[in-house]
């Protein structure tokens, strides 16, 4: 069976519009789809469910800190019962669109500074679940991390990605930055491989981490997301 390849899309807000979700379909597996508090509102979220139904391809929720101007990769403090209304909000605003089209929800993956907090902050994580635990999908994350740990002990499915255009610090935890750079389609393809095949990638200075990636990740913001996508697909065909 093909490895998944998740892809964090339905990005645009009003007139504007962040990467080519229509471009990107054909080689992702699930749609990370945002619900509004870091991008995206009501007509791109029901555009995008709809293009995804027509590729075939899952969707899931992708909710956000409430942070529209910051794209919702600026940390935030919240009270875990706020955090975990938030997440609920967004959530359930997605499957609305989900249900009008007579779909299911496929996972939730928080996005940006909340899937960073979330990683090593337990109060966060829990959060996250008090949310998941309603809609009773599973949830994406990173290995190793409050992740897994928290998700697990809660009893919610986990599934450990891997990230093809973002780099990992030597603790193996992942770099977020506010703005994505392009990343070489090849160079992308073999990381996944590796990630893929031996369980290990180099961190940003060159250290050998450990790594598990039963999804790999791409993101429609990353400059050249068709190619790279592309290559991604190839790389886990057959993995």
């Amino acid at each position: 069976m093909n490895t998944p390849i998740n892809c964090d899309m339905g990005e645009g807000y009003g007139l504007y519009r962040c990467g080519d979700d229509a471009g990107l379909m054909p080689f992702v597996t699930w749609a990370n789809v945002a619900c509004g508090f870091h991008a995206s509102d009501p007509v791109v979220m029901r555009e995008t469910v709809r293009l995804a139904k027509r590729h075939g391809v899952a969707v899931g929720a992708h909710p956000s800190y409430p942070d529209l101007q910051g794209f919702g990769r600026r940390e935030m403090k919240m009270r875990r019962d706020e955090l975990a209304a938030a997440i609920l909000y967004q959530v359930g605003a997605l499957k609305a669109f989900l249900d009008a089209e007579s779909m299911p929800l496929n996972h939730i993956k928080p996005h940006g500074a909340l899937y960073g907090v979330a990683s090593r902050d337990e109060e966060v994580a829990n959060a996250i679940c008090d949310a998941a635990v309603v809609f009773g999908v599973p949830l994406l994350g990173l290995a190793g991390t409050r992740h897994e740990t928290v998700y697990r002990q809660r009893g919610v499915p986990f599934i450990a990605e891997f990230y093809a255009d973002l780099d990992y610090a030597d603790d193996a935890g992942l770099i977020i930055t506010r703005e994505h750079h392009a990343r070489d389609p090849g160079e992308a393809a073999q990381r996944v491989r590796r990630a893929l095949q031996q369980g290990r990638t180099a961190s940003i200075n060159g250290r050998e981490i450990s790594v598990r990636a039963d999804t790999v990740c791409v993101h429609s913001d990353t400059p050249g997301a068709v190619e790279l996508a592309r290559a991604v697909q190839e790389a886990c065909a057959g993995t």
